[in-house]
């Protein structure tokens, strides 16, 4: 049941991503100018000192925004391996190697989104962030199994 609930979730996150990633490039756009601009009201308000760009932060944030998702993808699709009794010295490759071909035919399909593009270097920032998201669940079971 645990490995339903797994892939379950893996399954939701893709939804998720692609729901997002299939916004035409001006309703993407509006979206994330609008969180930057929280951001912004929000530093500038904690510490007046501080001179953002919105530019700069927008840029940030859309990446910043590849990387988390892959990031969580990744551990999700981990622990989903893990619980349905694959390989576990492979886990950490089969998880990277399915979020970043997902993060592939994700830019792929946003070729066909008006607005969008697909990006090589969105692809670089997604498998970076699976990558770091797989190192960071390795590194918590290594600590943990040390432990015992």
């Amino acid at each position: 049941m645990k490995q339903w609930i797994s892939w379950g979730a893996v399954v939701g996150w893709m939804g998720l991503i692609f729901f997002l990633s299939h916004q035409p490039g001006d309703q993407s756009g509006q979206l994330s100018s609008g969180m930057t601009k929280q951001l912004i009201h929000i530093i500038q308000t904690l510490l007046p000192f501080i001179n953002l760009e919105m530019e700069t932060l927008h840029f940030f944030i859309r990446k910043g925004a590849h990387f988390f998702s892959y990031f969580v993808l990744a551990i999700l699709i981990y622990n989903a391996i893990l619980q349905s009794g694959w390989n576990k010295r492979l886990a950490p490759v089969y998880a990277w190697s399915i979020a970043t071909v997902y993060a592939m035919t994700d830019e792929f399909h946003q070729l066909f989104i008006p607005g969008r593009s697909g990006e090589v270097r969105d692809v670089v920032i997604d498998s970076a962030g699976s990558l770091l998201g797989v190192a960071l669940v390795v590194s918590i079971l290594w600590m943990r199994k040390r432990l015992k």
